[in-house]
C-alpha cells in the first residue's frame, strides 16, 4: 500500500523565508520537464527544475524514443509519402478513443512540421528511412515506422502515412533524446537541483501558487516560483492506491515506469482545486511480438479473434486486457514463424505445438472444434485474399498449415536463457489520465478556470488521449504542450 503524507497546500503567510527564489520553477524532469525548461529559460526567465531521481530522465528516457509527428515532416517526404495536419488529426482523433481531446489534437496537428523542426533545431537526429513491418521498437536505426495508420479501420478515416518519428538510435532512442534536450535546457541557462520531492504547493491568499515545499536529504526547502510552478511530474502507476481508485483494471500488471510515477503532482494540484480527467484510461504494452501476430490470429480463450492483427500492438493490448482479461494466444504455423528473423523475435517461442488445429485445440483447453472452426474461416477469408471479420492487409494474410503452434501471451517477451519462472499477465501498463489543462499548459479548476500560477504537462496532466493510445504521443504530447508551459509561465506576472 502506497504511503499517503498530507499534499495540503501551505500558506504563502506561514513562510516567513524561502531558501531558494526562481522565476520558473519546473517539477519533473522528463522531456515535458526538459521542454518547459528551454522554453522558459529562452523566454528570459530564470529556471529552477528539481527532480527526486539523481538527474533527469524519467520515464522518457527508457521509452523507444518514438515521436509522433505528421502534417509533411521532411522525413515523411524524403520516405516518399505526402501528409497534410488534416489527416493527421483525423487518424489521431479515431486513435486515441473516446474522450480525446480534439482542440488539442488539431493544435498539435497544425504545429507537427515546427516541432519538428525544434526538436531537430535541439540536435535531435532523424534518418530518412522507413521500417515498414509492424514492430514495437525497430530492431534498426530506420527514423519513421508505421504506429497503425495503414490497418483498418483507420485506411477508412484517414490516408495512410507513417508517422512514427524515431531519433538515430541503436536501440531505445529515450535516453538519447532526453540527453539531448537536457543539454539544451542547461544551454539556455535553465538549472537542477536532484534528490529533491516536492510535498506541497504554496498558496498565496489570491489563489494563486507561488512556490513549493520540498524534502531533500530529510531537511524541508521552501521555493518561491515568482512567475509559475509546471508540473511535469508524470503519470500514476506506481501508486496503487490511486490506481484502486481510478484505474483498477491496471492493477496486478507490470509498470512502465522509472518507479516515479507516483501521482504526487496530480494530488498536489488536486489539493489546490485543479480538475481532472480521464483517470480510468491507460495503455497497454501486450507481450507479444507483432510480426508474429501479423502472420497469423490473435484468439480469446474462446478460439475466437477479436481484433486485426497487424494494426498498432498497443490497441491490441487494450483489446487484450480491457475486454479479453488477456486470456489471449498468437497462433500462426512454421512458416510464418520462419519468416521473422531471429533478431525480431525477442527470444519468443511457441509455448504450444500441435499436427493439426483439432490437437491444438486439446492442447490449449477450449471447447472441442473451437478454434478450429476459427482456422477455417480464417483460412477461407486468405484464400480469397480478403478478411471479412476484421480486414487485415492482404499482405498479411495468408492460410495457415499444419504444423501450428500457439504463443501464450501471459508468457511474456523473455529470453530463453531467463526463462525460469514464466508465470504473468503479459501486459505491461501506464497511466494516460491526469489534470486539465489549457492548450497553454494552465491546469483548470472544477470550473474549467485556471490556477494562477499553476501549469502542467506530459503524463501529470491529460493531454491528447481519451480511451486510445498510440506509441510517440506521450514525447509528442510532452515536449509540444511542455514548450506551451513553459513559455506560458514564464510569461505570466
Amino acid at each position: 500500500m502506497t504511503v499517503r503524507n498530507s499534499v495540503a497546500p501551505r500558506a504563502a503567510v506561514e513562510v516567513s523565508q524561502y531558501d531558494i527564489e526562481t522565476d520558473v520553477l519546473v517539477v519533473g524532469y522528463g522531456c515535458a520537464g526538459a521542454a518547459a525548461a528551454f522554453e522558459a529559460a529562452r523566454a528570459g526567465a530564470e529556471v529552477l527544475v528539481l527532480d527526486r531521481a539523481g538527474g533527469p530522465g524519467g520515464a522518457s528516457a527508457m521509452s523507444g524514443g518514438e515521436i509522433y509527428l505528421g502534417g509533411g515532416t521532411p522525413i515523411q517526404q524524403a520516405c516518399g509519402f505526402d501528409d497534410s495536419p488534416e489527416q493527421m488529426a483525423a487518424f489521431l482523433l479515431a486513435a486515441l478513443g473516446p474522450g480525446a481531446d480534439e482542440r488539442k489534437i488539431v493544435h498539435y496537428s497544425e504545429q507537427s512540421v515546427a516541432h519538428f523542426h525544434w526538436l531537430v533545431d535541439r540536435g535531435v537526429p532523424f534518418k530518412p528511412s522507413l521500417w515498414d513491418s509492424p514492430a514495437w521498437v525497430p530492431p534498426t536505426d530506420d527514423g519513421l515506422m508505421w504506429l497503425g495508420e495503414n490497418s483498418w479501420p483507420f485506411t477508412e478515416i484517414a490516408t495512410p502515412a507513417p508517422r512514427g518519428h524515431r531519433p538515430t538510435a541503436n536501440d531505445f532512442g529515450g535516453r538519447l533524446l532526453m540527453d539531448i534536450l537536457a543539454s539544451a535546457a542547461q544551454s539556455v541557462g535553465a538549472t537542477a537541483q536532484y534528490d529533491t520531492y516536492v510535498t506541497n504547493l504554496i498558496v498565496g491568499v489570491d489563489g494563486c501558487v507561488v512556490g513549493v515545499v520540498a524534502r531533500r536529504y530529510g531537511k524541508e526547502l521552501t521555493i518561491r516560483a515568482r512567475r509559475g510552478c509546471v508540473l511535469t511530474t508524470g503519470g500514476f502507476v506506481d501508486n496503487d492506491d490511486l490506481l484502486a481508485a481510478h484505474a483498477p483494471r491496471l492493477l496486478g500488471h507490470t509498470k512502465v515506469s522509472a518507479g516515479t510515477d507516483d501521482g504526487s503532482g496530480i494530488l498536489l494540484a488536486q489539493a489546490v482545486g485543479a480538475a481532472v480527467r480521464h483517470m480510468a484510461t491507460g495503455q497497454v504494452g501486450i507481450s507479444l511480438i507483432p510480426a508474429f501476430a501479423a502472420r497469423g490470429m490473435i484468439v480469446n480463450e474462446h478460439g475466437r479473434r477479436f481484433i486485426n492483427e497487424d494494426t498498432y500492438p498497443g490497441r491490441i493490448g487494450q483489446a487484450a486486457l480491457f475486454r479479453q482479461d488477456m486470456n489471449v494466444w498468437v497462433v500462426l504455423d512454421e512458416r510464418g514463424y520462419e519468416q521473422v528473423p531471429e533478431r525480431e523475435r525477442w527470444g519468443v517461442r511457441p509455448t504450444h505445438v500441435a499436427e493439426s488445429a483439432a490437437e491444438l485445440d486439446e492442447l490449449l483447453g477450449m471447447a472441442p472444434g473451437a478454434l478450429a472452426a476459427q482456422i477455417e474461416r480464417y483460412n477461407e477469408s486468405a484464400s480469397r485474399g480478403a478478411d471479412v471479420d476484421f480486414h487485415k492487409s492482404a499482405r498479411w494474410l495468408r492460410p495457415l498449415t499444419a504444423p501450428l503452434a500457439a504463443i501464450n501471451v501471459k508468457a511474456g517477451i523473455r529470453p530463453p536463457a531467463e526463462s525460469g519462472d514464466r508465470r504473468g499477465t503479459g501486459a505491461s501498463v501506464f497511466t494516460l489520465g491526469g489534470l486539465h489543462t489549457a492548450l497553454d499548459g494552465h491546469v483548470l479548476d472544477l470550473d474549467g478556470a485556471p490556477i494562477p500560477g499553476l501549469f502542467a504537462a506530459g503524463r501529470a496532466s491529460s493531454g491528447l488521449h481519451g480511451e486510445g493510445y498510440i506509441s510517440g504521443t506521450s514525447l509528442g504530447d510532452g515536449t509540444f504542450f511542455g514548450r506551451k508551459a513553459g513559455t506560458a509561465a514564464a510569461r505570466n506576472t
